[in-house]
């Protein structure tokens, strides 16, 4: 293995909460990927396109990151990988079987039109499998949630339920979603990490990833950090 490979996997596996969110959401997608083609938005080094490649995809990533998307063609199971806007995608209708959108909606001005570009790219009957920053209890903690936003240039939140109204006006049924982080020690443990410690905090922190999972499984799932949806195009 590369040390590239090595570094990514520290960076996207290693991490108190990247792992089960983005593991979470290609295990939705599925383990045999083979004959369909997938789209990850703002995918960064396309890392996470990447794992849906070892999988059989046919796998895009596009960002507007320069510097991350060369780093990525050095991986292993590289993506194909495009500099591109995401609220300008270039490629035609219907092109895609499946979007994988890892946290990305909550850094653009208008979501809605992320959507849009989203949805349009969509086959009938294919499907989103995207992840967004909620932050439910965040106005308890405002200097951790202003830090965190400003940090992480977080223009926007969402629910699972903004987002299935979003979803719905572009053709697009909220099929199932799922929170993460959803007790208030562990939404604080999110923003102090995110606030004070950054990657490194994320990863130092991923030993405790069992039991923010086992916590989250006790809770109800009606808020937290981290809202997971998958939706399907009419």
């Amino acid at each position: 293995m590369k040390i590239s490979d090595v570094v990514a996997f520290m960076g996207h596996q290693v991490h108190v909460c990247r792992y089960r969110e983005a593991g979470t959401l290609l295990d939705w997608m599925g383990r045999d990927l083979r004959g369909r083609r997938v789209l990850d938005v703002a995918g960064g080094d396309g890392y996470w396109a990447g794992r849906a490649r070892r999988r059989g995809a046919e796998a895009v990533s596009i960002d507007l990151a320069r510097t991350k998307m060369v780093y990525g063609r050095t991986l292993a199971h590289a993506p194909a990988l495009i500099e591109c806007d995401a609220l300008r995608l270039p490629f035609a209708d219907g092109s895609f079987d499946a979007v994988l959108s890892v946290c990305a909606i909550e850094h653009f001005d208008d979501g809605g039109r992320s959507l849009d570009e989203m949805a349009r790219v969509l086959k009938p009957g294919g499907e989103i499998f995207m992840s967004a920053d909620v932050l439910s209890r965040a106005d308890a903690w405002p200097k951790l949630r202003d830090a965190h936003k400003a940090k992480y240039h977080v223009q926007h939140t969402y629910t699972h339920d903004s987002l299935r109204k979003l979803m719905d006006e572009r053709g697009l049924d909220l099929v199932k979603h799922s929170y993460q982080f959803r007790t208030a020690a562990s939404e604080r443990l999110y923003l102090s990490l995110s606030t004070y410690g950054g990657k490194v905090g994320f990863n130092a922190a991923a030993p405790l990833t069992p039991l923010v999972a086992l916590a989250d499984r006790k809770a109800p799932n009606e808020r937290g950090s981290i809202v997971l949806v998958r939706a399907r195009k009419r």
